[in-house]
């Protein structure tokens, strides 16, 4: 059937020395640890601990951890393969079909879109947070959304504005704005680990599973999303030096110290106070303003401040480049593809900038942000179990890195997804329903019929 077509190994490669290359393996690394570290330690930690897991949040990140490997290792040995900038939709055109290709590319881009939403709102928060302290006061008019009371969002439309200016300005010079945003991420991560664990109590940590073993394991099906990123890294595949060597190592070595990262900060959180205070959308800064250290907070509060900003560059330059790469395919209009002299896909990036700005400006995401965790996990499922096929049909090119135990990883790895899809709320499901008809709908209207693979096969 002409919608499973499947793009070419060798017309994917052919793409690859287009752009200028200017990530090394440590630009690479920073940039996955920028997408992945972010909400998910300054905000969620804090919050299922309270709810669900106690100071076991350190296992349910741990059993979160396990199953992003399994789906990790599956993006190493593609990534390094397939290198494009349309990441895992690029994966699943190559292996499973257009199709499949068309709805895991928008997939990625609404999942990122609503979530760059998001992570501008929590940012906007942590901004008034800390203009409180030093005694600075915006109008509730511009700081909050309608159904809020406010008019606009202002905080969280300039983040995202802020972010996409820079990302416009090319790979070279935003990947050190990138890099410096991430290390002060890290660098106030670690503060608070230092000066935290000189507070913990033992006390504090028992009981150690007060939800039980249930709590635990729906801890870890929420914690998963705090490990989602990995098309952030396989979508910078033609702007790096050495991608056969630096996409393997990103990822890997970027989950291992997001796992790192995780353990110690829900440790430290849960040692400082008892885990039913947790329940804060700032769980560092309150827990070290218990441990009196206040200054410290606010320190941490800034370096969040910043650090929350590397995780809308991520999803900004990741669903920049994959709507890019499907207009140069012919899945969407021409004008998605034009870049600037930077290599810049300004069309693509600046639409999305204005939409995630917008929605975030105006609009309340609690339940249209849930589409994201139902998009990626659709996403990573379906790029897992690609693996199986990509090794059948191209058995005999070079690898620099193999997924092991095909097609054991790959199952596991589909399956994992599957059951944390299962778990997701009806009301996500409905909402995923109605988004994937529209998603069929642009396809058969437009991108089958627009497709450079479809019409070279005509030829």
């Amino acid at each position: 059937m002409s919608i499973f077509r499947t793009q070419s190994f060798e017309s994917v490669s052919k793409h690859v020395g287009d752009a200028n290359k200017t990530l090394g393996t440590l630009d690479l690394t920073l940039m996955s640890i920028g997408s992945v570290i972010g909400t998910g330690v300054m905000v969620l930690t804090g919050i299922v601990a309270a709810k669900e897991a106690g100071p076991a949040v350190a296992v349910s990140f741990v059993l979160g951890a396990i199953a992003a490997a399994v789906i990790v290792l599956c993006y190493a040995e593609l990534s390094a393969s397939i290198q494009s900038s349309g990441g895992s939709y690029t994966f699943t055109y190559v292996t499973l079909g257009e199709i499949i290709a068309y709805i895991a590319g928008l997939c990625i881009a609404i999942g990122y879109i609503l979530s760059t939403a998001t992570v501008a709102s929590g940012w906007g928060s942590y901004f008034l947070s800390l203009l409180d302290v030093l005694n600075i006061h915006l109008p509730k008019a511009i700081t909050s959304i309608p159904v809020q009371g406010g008019i606009v969002n202002l905080p969280a439309i300039f983040s995202i504005i802020f972010i996409t200016f820079v990302i416009s300005c090319g790979t070279k010079s935003s990947k050190k704005v990138n890099n410096a945003m991430v290390i002060i991420k890290l660098g106030v991560i670690a503060l608070f680990l230092v000066v935290g664990a000189m507070h913990m109590h033992s006390s504090n940590l028992i009981p150690f599973t007060p939800y039980g073993t249930t709590g635990v394991i729906t801890g870890a099906s929420s914690v998963f999303f705090a490990y989602c990123g990995f098309d952030a890294t396989a979508s910078a595949a033609p702007y790096v030096k050495n991608p056969k060597k630096a996409l393997p190592i990103g990822l890997l070595s970027s989950l291992l110290v997001c796992v790192l990262i995780y353990i110690a900060v829900s440790l430290v959180l849960t040692g400082i106070t008892k885990y039913y205070n947790l329940n804060v959308p700032d769980a560092l800064s309150y827990a070290l303003k218990v441990a009196g250290k206040p200054m410290v907070a606010f320190v941490v509060s800034l370096g969040t401040v910043i650090g929350i900003l590397a995780v809308i560059f991520a999803g900004n330059f990741t669903t920049s480049q994959i709507l890019s790469t499907m207009s140069r395919d012919g899945l969407l209009p021409k004008i998605f593809s034009k870049k600037d002299k930077n290599d810049v896909p300004y069309v693509s990036l600046w639409t999305i900038g204005i939409l995630s700005s917008v929605l975030a400006g105006f609009f309340n995401l609690k339940d249209l942000a849930n589409f994201a965790s139902i998009a990626f996990l659709l996403v990573y499922g379906t790029v897992s179990f690609s693996i199986i096929i990509f090794r059948k049909k191209y058995p005999n090119i070079e690898r620099s890195f193999k997924t092991p135990l095909v097609p054991i990883i790959p199952i596991i790895g589909t399956l994992c997804c599957i059951f944390l899809m299962v778990n997701l709320s009806l009301s996500t499901w409905i909402i995923f329903a109605i988004v994937l008809v529209i998603i069929l709908l642009a396809y058969f209207f437009y991108g089958k019929n627009n497709s450079i693979v479809g019409k070279e096969m005509k030829k």
